[in-house]
């Protein structure tokens, strides 16, 4: 089913703002705190008007792997469907890119589920 909302996205910035997600992807979304363990936050300068005027903001946070076990960045996890994690691709400026990481979430938990332990996040 191409609707199903079965990817999970973490977000650590603007995609967990209310007005990011009605004019990304036309509904709020329901999720729940997480964090990244292993990565640290640091803030990107946006240049492409559309991002500002929809995010209402310039600098928007960006990660990367850190050496510190001791880094964690917080954010949310978020069940999306394909056609949304393609609007968010499309939301996002040309210096994110998405990748799989393991949560704390799912750390804590010893999970061996791939759908509870991995998600993709934008970043670096």
């Amino acid at each position: 089913m191409a609707n199903e909302r079965s990817i999970l996205l973490f977000s650590y910035g603007t995609l967990q703002q209310e007005n990011v997600q009605l004019s990304s992807f036309g509904r709020l979304l329901y999720g729940h705190d997480d964090a990244m363990p292993g990565f640290s936050q640091t803030m990107l300068e946006i240049t492409d008007p559309e991002v500002i005027r929809t995010s209402g903001k310039r600098f928007h946070p960006m990660v990367a792997p850190s050496d510190e076990p001791a880094d964690s960045v917080a954010g949310k996890v978020f069940s999306i469907s394909a056609e949304e994690l393609a609007a968010a691709d499309r939301y996002e400026v040309a210096d994110y890119r998405r990748i799989s990481v393991r949560l704390a979430s799912a750390r804590r938990r010893g999970s061996t589920s791939r759908r509870e332990r991995l998600a993709l996040v934008r970043g670096f």
